[in-house]
C-alpha cells in the first residue's frame, strides 16, 4: 500500500526521472572529482630536504635515502580503474621503510598526456598528478619529479621537436633539436613554469611550495650525440638549471644524467663503460658542477651496457662505477650523488640470485658512504610495479613482495640506512619493529 501509494506520487508529479538524473548527476561527480572527498588532511608533516656539502640534511639530520622508480605514477592515476594502484605501490613503499619515489611529471602527447600541445594541458591528467603528490605526502614518501624525457616514451624531446616542425618554426628536425632550437626552448620553459607553479587541488599547495616534493630532475638520461663535444647538452643545462630556480629556489634540482665521463674528462678511458660512453655529448662532472645544480645523478645498468662481460666482471665494474662517481661527489663536486636508477635484467640467462647479488652490492656501496658521511648520498630501485601490470615491466621490474629475498634485502638497508643516522618521523611507525635490536 506505502510502495503503490509512492509509485503514484513519484510518477503522478512528474518526480521519478528528475531523481534518477540527479542520482546520475552524483555518481559522474563522484567518478570525475570523487578524490575531493578524500581525506588528505592526515598526511604526514614533512620537511624540505636541504643540502649541506655532499650530504642531504631533514630536520637537521643527514639523510641517506633508499628509494625506488614507479615511473607509471601519474599515467595510472588519470584512469579510476588503475588509480588505486598508487596508493598500493607508496603505501608497499613506506612499509618498507623507503623513503623517496622517482617518477614521471611529464607525458607529451598521445594517450593519457598532461601537455597535449604547447602550453595546453589536460586537466584531469594534472589531477591525476595533484593526487600523485598528495597520496605521497600522506603516505609520508617525497617524490623526485622528472620534467622530459630524453627518450620517445612519454613524448620527450622527439614530441617537442614534432610540434615546432608541424607550427613551422623548427629549425630542424634532428631530436636534439630540442637542445638548442630557441622555441623548443620556449615550450620547454612555459611547460616548466606551468608544472611548478601549479597548486595542487587536493592539497591547496603549490608544488613550488611542497616539501613533499624532494627534487626536480630537468630531463631523464640526456644525451645530444650530434655534438660530442658537449657545449650543447651544457648551455642548455645551465639556461634550464638557472630558470628553475628564478622560480622556485625552495626544491633541489638535479640534471638526471646516467654519468658518463665526456670527451674531455680524464675519466673517460679508465672509468666508462666503453668508448662510446664518451661520444654521447653529456660529461657528469662537467654537468654537474654548476652552481645551479644541487646533486649528481648516476645509473647503473652493467648488463645494458654490456654485451661480452659475464656477471662476475659485470658487478665488478658495477661496483667501481659507483666508487668513482662518490669519489667526484667527494673530490670534485662537493655535492650529493644519488644513483637514481639501478637494474639487472631478467633477459637472457637470468638468475634470481644474480639479481639478488647485485642489488646486494649496490645497496651495500651506499650503506658503507652512510657510515663514513661520504656523498654516496642513495640509490633507487628501477623498477617496482604492483601486480596485474606486466604490460610496463621492460625486464627489470620487480614485484618486490613476491620475491622474499629481494624484499628482505631492501627491508634490511633501510635499517641499515636508519641506524647510521636515525629513524625519520615517517618510518617509525613501520620499521620499528623488524628493526628493533637482535631483529
Amino acid at each position: 500500500m506505502v510502495k503503490s501509494s509512492m509509485n503514484r506520487m513519484l510518477s503522478g508529479n512528474g518526480l521519478f526521472y528528475p531523481i534518477i538524473g540527479f542520482a546520475s548527476f552524483i555518481a559522474f561527480l563522484y567518478l570525475s572529482f570523487g578524490d575531493l572527498w578524500v581525506n588528505y588532511s592526515k598526511e604526514i608533516n614533512l620537511s624540505f630536504v636541504e643540502r649541506n656539502g655532499t650530504q642531504f640534511i631533514v630536520d637537521g639530520k643527514a639523510f641517506y635515502i633508499n628509494g625506488w622508480n614507479s615511473y607509471w605514477l601519474m599515467d595510472h592515476a588519470a584512469d579510476y580503474t588503475t588509480r588505486p594502484r598508487i596508493g598500493t605501490m607508496l603505501q608497499a613503499g613506506a612499509k618498507m621503510g623507503l623513503t623517496v619515489c622517482r617518477t614521471w611529471a611529464f607525458n607529451d602527447g598521445g594517450y593519457n598526456s598532461l601537455q597535449i600541445s604547447p602550453g595546453k594541458f589536460d586537466e584531469k591528467v594534472f589531477r591525476a598528478l595533484d593526487h600523485v603528490i598528495a597520496e605521497a605526502r600522506r603516505n609520508g614518501i617525497r617524490l623526485i619529479l622528472s620534467l622530459v624525457n630524453n627518450l620517445q616514451a612519454y613524448g620527450g624531446k622527439t614530441q617537442y621537436v614534432k610540434w615546432a616542425w608541424e607550427e613551422g618554426v623548427a629549425l630542424s628536425s634532428s631530436n636534439d633539436s630540442f637542445f638548442y632550437d630557441p622555441s623548443i626552448r620556449r615550450y620547454f620553459k612555459s611547460y616548466v613554469k606551468t608544472v611548478l607553479t601549479r597548486r595542487n587541488i587536493y592539497t591547496g599547495i603549490e608544488y613550488r611550495d611542497d616539501p613533499t616534493i624532494f627534487a626536480w630532475e630537468l630531463i631523464n638520461e640526456p644525451r645530444c650525440m650530434t655534438d660530442p663535444s658537449g657545449d650543447t647538452l651544457q648551455d642548455w643545462i645551465e639556461e634550464m638549471s638557472t630558470f628553475v630556480k628564478s622560480i622556485d629556489r625552495k626544491h633541489l634540482l638535479t640534471v638526471g644524467l646516467e654519468g658518463f665521463y665526456g670527451p674531455k674528462s680524464p675519466k673517460r678511458t679508465t672509468s666508462n663503460p666503453e668508448s662510446w660512453a664518451a661520444d654521447l655529448g653529456s660529461d657528469f662532472v662537467r654537468n654537474s658542477v654548476l652552481s645551479t645544480v644541487d646533486f649528481a645523478s648516476v645509473h647503473v645498468y652493467p648488463d645494458h651496457w654490456f654485451k661480452h662481460k659475464n656477471f662476475e666482471q659485470m658487478l665488478k665494474f658495477a661496483a667501481k662505477w659507483m666508487l668513482s662517481h662518490i669519489e667526484d661527489g667527494d673530490r670534485e663536486l662537493k655535492k650529493p650523488v644519488l644513483f637514481t636508477e639501478f637494474g639487472l635484467s631478467n633477459d637472457d640467462d637470468f638468475e634470481p640470485a644474480q639479481r639478488d647479488r647485485f642489488l646486494k652490492m649496490v645497496l651495500e656501496v651506499i650503506y658503507k658512504s652512510a657510515k663514513r658521511n661520504r656523498s654516496g648520498a642513495g640509490s633507487f630501485f628501477w623498477q617496482f610495479l604492483v601486480e596485474k601490470m606486466e604490460r610496463f615491466n621492460d625486464e627489470y621490474g620487480i614485484v618486490p613482495w613476491e620475491s622474499p629475498s629481494t624484499y628482505r634485502l631492501i627491508t634490511e638497508q633501510s635499517c641499515k640506512l636508519a641506524k647510521v643516522h636515525g629513524l625519520l618521523p615517517t618510518q617509525i611507525e613501520h620499521l620499528k619493529n623488524f628493526c628493533a635490536p637482535g631483529n
